[in-house]
């Protein structure tokens, strides 16, 4: 007994001084990931903390200890709230929409610049995708607002050379949803279209030569090749995608939307802004959160065991 102890120790020991000499030898990408590691700590991990305040009657003066512990009372509150049931809703459709066209537009992108053989005009469209991403939503919300105003909008000049009445399209409750998901997909999709364009690069070139030697088309290039080379990636990145199907947007949605399409624009986020930040009950907003973040890991949970099983590319 006293040796199978020994021996236990040993390899403890051993395995806890080859992991300190790996550390070691990589020392300096550790310090790198340092700040990411307390960054998300501090700002992701130690704030969950915060998820109490959804359980108790929480009073900012008393703080956590002071504050009375009401249980789920704040859920039922939810559930009983028509405006909380439209929001969900809202979020849920919103964010399907989303989802799909977030989804499928960088890959057609991908694809297209993929194939474009002038490098100038290459690099030229692929900045030309790329600088939406880097303007706030207060700015583009902005231009798409003049975009579609009935008076200077070209989007209305277009309708009125085509016959059709301008209106203002913003505060016609049966666009706004339409409008949100085709400027969100115009703002990120060529910023998400990276990953697809280097997953592609790092395809073998030999295959794509074998294929033009037995006459395959471009077309056929990508349906046999390109796509079945980058599976792996997309679903990784649809997992990913689906753990945020209850964030519909707040940054859009608050700089687009207006109390004539309040009853088809109200999500989530905006619900949880208006309860926490406005009214300021916390201990509502909160319980609103709890909600969104469970139903997003169950998602991220459900797609990623669905994706093992059928192809095995899970992200854990």
């Amino acid at each position: 007994m006293e040796q199978v102890t020994a021996k236990l120790t040993e390899g403890r020991e051993a395995s806890l001084t080859r992991r300190l000499r790996r550390i070691w030898k990589f020392r300096l990408l550790y310090v790198l990931l340092l700040p990411a590691t307390v960054w998300v700590f501090l700002f992701d991990y130690l704030p969950l903390s915060g998820i109490s305040i959804a359980f108790m009657d929480f009073n900012a003066i008393q703080g956590f200890s002071g504050s009375e512990w009401v249980g789920f009372k704040y859920f039922q509150m939810l559930f009983e709230s028509e405006m909380f049931r439209n929001a969900f809703r809202n979020t849920l459709l919103i964010s399907l929409y989303k989802m799909i066209s977030g989804f499928l537009c960088p890959i057609l992108l991908a694809l297209a610049l993929n194939e474009i053989r002038a490098v100038w005009f290459k690099k030229t469209l692929q900045t030309a995708v790329y600088l939406p991403r880097f303007v706030s939503w207060v700015v583009y919300g902005g231009i798409i607002t003049l975009l579609l105003s009935p008076e200077t909008g070209i989007v209305n000049k277009v309708i009125e050379f085509f016959g059709g009445n301008p209106a203002y399209l913003l505060v016609e409750p049966g666009y706004f949803r339409t409008i949100l998901v085709v400027t969100d997909a115009m703002k990120e999709m060529g910023w998400a279209a990276i990953i697809y364009i280097a997953a592609i690069a790092g395809l073998n070139p030999e295959v794509y030569e074998a294929a033009i030697m037995d006459g395959a088309t471009r077309f056929k290039r990508i349906i046999h090749i390109t796509l079945p080379g980058i599976t792996g990636t997309i679903i990784v990145i649809f997992i990913l995608r689906v753990g945020y199907v209850m964030s519909a947007g707040l940054d859009q949605v608050i700089n687009l939307y207006n109390p004539m399409v309040f009853e088809v624009g109200d999500i989530l986020d905006t619900y949880i802004y208006r309860v926490g930040i406005e009214q300021f009950n916390l201990s509502l907003a909160a319980a609103a959160d709890v909600i969104k973040g469970v139903i997003g890991l169950v998602m991220v949970l459900v797609a990623n065991h669905i994706a093992k099983r059928i192809n095995d590319s899970g992200i854990f």
